[in-house]
C-alpha cells in the first residue's frame, strides 16, 4: 500500500526545512566542508527521504520503523543547528529558528507515531 507523503504535515516541515539547512549551512567554515556541514545536510536530507521510503513501504511497522529513523535523524539535525550556534558556525538566530522548527517535526513525527501505536492497541 503506498501512501501519499504530500499530503503528510511532517514531509512538508521536514522539505522546507532541508531547504532552509542548506541555505543556513552556506556560510560554514571551509574547514567544516567534509564536517558538520556535510553531517546536518545529510541528516536534514535524510528525514524527509526515510519519511518517503516509508510512505512506499507495505506494512505499516515498515512504515512506522522508516518513521522512526526520520525522528532519529530530526533529532540529530536539533543537535546539531544548536551546537553549530554554539560554535559560532550560525548565528545565534538562526540557531534558535532552526532548533525551533526540528523540535516541531520531531514531536509531530512523534506524535505520528504515536498515533500509529494507539491504533495497533486498540485493534
Amino acid at each position: 500500500m503506498s501512501r501519499d507523503h504530500r499530503k503528510l504535515r511532517v514531509f512538508i516541515l521536514a522539505d522546507e526545512l532541508v531547504i532552509q539547512i542548506y541555505h543556513e549551512t552556506r556560510g560554514f567554515p571551509q574547514v567544516e566542508r567534509f564536517g558538520m556541514q556535510a553531517q546536518i545536510r545529510r541528516a536534514a536530507v535524510s528525514v524527509p527521504c526515510n519519511i518517503v521510503e516509508g510512505c512506499a513501504r507495505r506494512t505499516q511497522g515498515e512504515y512506522v520503523n522508516f518513521l522512526h529513523i526520520a525522528l532519529g535523524s530530526g533529532s540529530e539535525v536539533r543537535y546539531l543547528a544548536d551546537l553549530a550556534g554554539r560554535l559560532g558556525f550560525l548565528e545565534q538566530a538562526a540557531s534558535r529558528a532552526l532548533t525551533e522548527k526540528y523540535g516541531d517535526l520531531v514531536r509531530g513525527l512523534q506524535g505520528l507515531i504515536d498515533g500509529f501505536r494507539r491504533t495497533a492497541q486498540a485493534d
